[in-house]
C-alpha cells in the first residue's frame, strides 16, 4: 500500500513539474515534448537541443517540398516530399514557435501554390521568402503581403527565375512594402556584382553566411565586400548552413564558427538564424544534426541576452513579427 501511495504521488510530481514547463504560450524554458528523444525526417539525430530557446525565437531559413506541386521546368533541385507536419517535428526538436519558409527553387515563381503551407504552418507566427520576376503587379505584391510573405529571393546558384538584372528595379518596388531582397549566390558572384550590392539602398539579405569560403574565411573577398555593405548599413546575413562551406565540419564547424562571430562583432544587429532544414544540397544519410547546429549558437554567442537578439528581436524586425 505504502509503494501505491509512493508511486501515486511521483506521478502527481511529474504531472505538476510538466505543467510548470508550459506557460500560456507553450513555453517556459523548454517545454516537456522537447525534453524527449524524437526522430524528425531529413534530420540527424534524436536528441533535442541543448541550448534553450527563447520564446518567440525564430528559425529565418526552411523550405517544404511537395511533390504535389508543379516542378518548374528548368529546376536542377528536386528533393523527396518534406512536409509541414516533418518541419513542426523539427520546431518542436528545436523549441522554437516562429519561422520563415523560403519558396525553393524547384518551383520557380509559383508562390499561390505554396502560400497554404503559412496556413498550415500557423500565419501568426510564420512569414514567407517567396520568388518573383519583373512580370508581376503591384497588386499581386499587396496581395503576397497580405497572405504573410515579406521578402523575395534571388537564387542564382544555378540560376533559374530571377536575375542578377532584375535585383535594382524590384528592389526598389518591394522596399515600398517593407521587403528585403534574400541573395543565394556563390562567393566569387557577389564579389563580381559588388558595385551593385553597394548600390542598392533596399534592404539586402545574404543567405548561408554569403558563402565565405574556407580556408580563407575572414580573409577571403567575400568577407571583406560583406564588412563594407554591413558598414553601410542596409544589408543582413543570414547565420544558416554552417555545414556547407566548412573544411572541419561537425560537430565543432570551428571554421564557419569563425566566420559567424567575426559577423556578429560586425553587427549583432543585423544577423538572423536559420536551420536550412530539409538540407536540400544533402544526400539523406549526411543530413546534419539541427539540434547539434542550434546548440552551436551558445558557443558562438555566449551571452544570452545576444542570442535573443538573433533569434527574437532581429527577426521582429525584418520579417515585421509581433513585438513583446
Amino acid at each position: 500500500m505504502m509503494s501505491d501511495v509512493l508511486v501515486s504521488r511521483r506521478g502527481i510530481f511529474r504531472a505538476a513539474a510538466a505543467a510548470l514547463a508550459l506557460d500560456a504560450t507553450g513555453l517556459i524554458g523548454q517545454p516537456a515534448w522537447a525534453q524527449q528523444p524524437q526522430q524528425v525526417r531529413w534530420s540527424a539525430g534524436r536528441e533535442p537541443a541543448k541550448t534553450q530557446a527563447p520564446a518567440n525565437a525564430t528559425d529565418c531559413h526552411f523550405h517544404i517540398y511537395d511533390s504535389n506541386l508543379p516542378i518548374a521546368p528548368y529546376a536542377s533541385l528536386k528533393p523527396p516530399d518534406a512536409s509541414v507536419d516533418d518541419y513542426l517535428g523539427l520546431r518542436r526538436r528545436l523549441g522554437l514557435t516562429r519561422g520563415v519558409v523560403v519558396l525553393p527553387s524547384t518551383y520557380g515563381t509559383d508562390n499561390r501554390d505554396f502560400l497554404p503551407f503559412l496556413t498550415k504552418l500557423g500565419k501568426e507566427n510564420t512569414r514567407m521568402v517567396g520568388v518573383v520576376d519583373t512580370s508581376v503587379t503591384d497588386q499581386e505584391l499587396r496581395q503576397l503581403h497580405d497572405a504573410g510573405m515579406r521578402a523575395i529571393r534571388f537564387n542564382l546558384s544555378p540560376a533559374g527565375a530571377t536575375t542578377l538584372e532584375m535585383l535594382e528595379p524590384l528592389s526598389r518596388r518591394v522596399s515600398e512594402l517593407g521587403w528585403h531582397c534574400q541573395i543565394h549566390m556563390d562567393a566569387d558572384k557577389i564579389v563580381e556584382a559588388q558595385d551593385l550590392f553597394l548600390r542598392i539602398p533596399g534592404k539586402l539579405v545574404f543567405d548561408h553566411m554569403a558563402h565565405v569560403p574556407q580556408p580563407q574565411g575572414v580573409s577571403s573577398p567575400v568577407f571583406a565586400l560583406m564588412r563594407r555593405l554591413l558598414d553601410k548599413g542596409n544589408s543582413w546575413v543570414k547565420l544558416s548552413g554552417a555545414y556547407i562551406d566548412t573544411q572541419v565540419g561537425p560537430p565543432t564547424y570551428a571554421d564557419s564558427g569563425a566566420v559567424v562571430k567575426a559577423f556578429l562583432q560586425a553587427a549583432p544587429e543585423r544577423m538572423v538564424w536559420g536551420s536550412d532544414w530539409p538540407h536540400p544540397g544533402k544526400p539523406a544519410d549526411q543530413k546534419p544534426d539541427d539540434a547539434q547546429l542550434f546548440d552551436l549558437l551558445t558557443e558562438w554567442i555566449g551571452d544570452a541576452s545576444a542570442r535573443h537578439r538573433v533569434l527574437v528581436e532581429n527577426p521582429a524586425d525584418l520579417y515585421d513579427f509581433p513585438r513583446g
